[in-house]
Parts: C-alpha cells; structure tokens; sequence
C-alpha cells in the first residue's frame, strides 16, 4: 500500500527532548530535501513507501544493521578490519540471515556473530522474530532527523552496549 508523500523543507534538529529547553544555536542534522529524495528515488524505482521491500523495511534493516556492527565491536573490543585487535583470539565470523517482523513488513537482516559464539545481541537478540518497541524508536529518530549513525550510536548508548 502506497501513500503519497508531501515533502515540505523543514530544518530537524538532533537530541532535543521534548519539554526540554536548550541554550545556544540550533543545528539541523538532515533537511527535508534529503527525505525528499530518498522518497522521490524510491517512488520513480517502483518501491512503496511502507510495506514488504518498501523504504521503510529497507530504512529498519539498515539502521538494525548498524546498530548490530556497533554491539559487535563493542563485544570484541575493536572495529572491523582493525589488524592485531583481538587479545583474546575471539573474532569476527561472519553474519547469519534473520528474517524479523515489523511493522514495515518482514525484513532480512544480517546478523554478525564471533567465533567464540559469546556475542549475545540486544537489539535483535537471538531467537527473537518480532521487533517490539525499537522500530518505534528507530522510528520516531529518524522523524527527528538523525542519520543512521547517529540511531546506532543512541541505541548503543541506550541497550548498554
């Protein structure tokens, strides 16, 4: 089911809570223009808004992506790539295909694991097939217009890894 979407340019800011009151100048983290695009490009490619394969999933598997890259290497204690991190020889290996329910559909992620098989996710923990309250916040962040790092980096803070 498609929706038309009405852009309109607006600048949105990133970490005000709401009923919070900030001092100093207020900077915008995404404009409207790059939604626009994002919407724009996906409509001329043929791909609905919402539903199975729609923007939305495809927004929700990126950023659970990037949010499980981040749980990952803060398990491991060094990024991907980094020669000579691992003290302990546990190690990155690989990623294992997880289809979860959301609300935007049915959407395939790839989750890393280590082979030491120690890595317990928190954001799409294991055995877990529907998504709860997190689309609602990964949501709600990016109305807000935060970028993808900027989520993962929040999640991260948030679930304690």
């Amino acid at each position: 089911m498609s929706r038309p979407v009405e852009t309109v340019p607006v600048a949105v800011t990133e970490g005000v809570e709401p009923g919070v009151v900030t001092t100093g100048p207020v900077v915008p983290v995404v404009d409207r223009g790059l939604v626009a695009q994002l919407v724009g490009d996906a409509q001329r490619q043929g791909l609905s808004v919402d539903g199975e394969g729609g923007l939305l999933a495809e927004l929700t598997r990126l950023v659970l992506e990037s949010a499980l890259e981040g749980e990952i290497t803060d398990h491991l204690g060094y990024d991907r790539h980094e020669k000579g991190a691992s003290t302990d020889g546990n190690a990155r290996n690989g990623t294992r295909s997880k289809t979860v329910l959301t609300k935007a559909g049915p959407v395939q992620v790839d989750v890393p694991r280590d082979r030491a098989g120690s890595f317990e996710p928190k954001i799409v923990a294991k055995r877990q097939r529907r998504l709860g309250s997190i689309e609602d916040i990964v949501l709600s962040l990016s109305a807000r217009g935060m970028t993808h790092g900027d989520i993962s980096a929040h999640l991260a803070d948030t679930y304690g890894s």
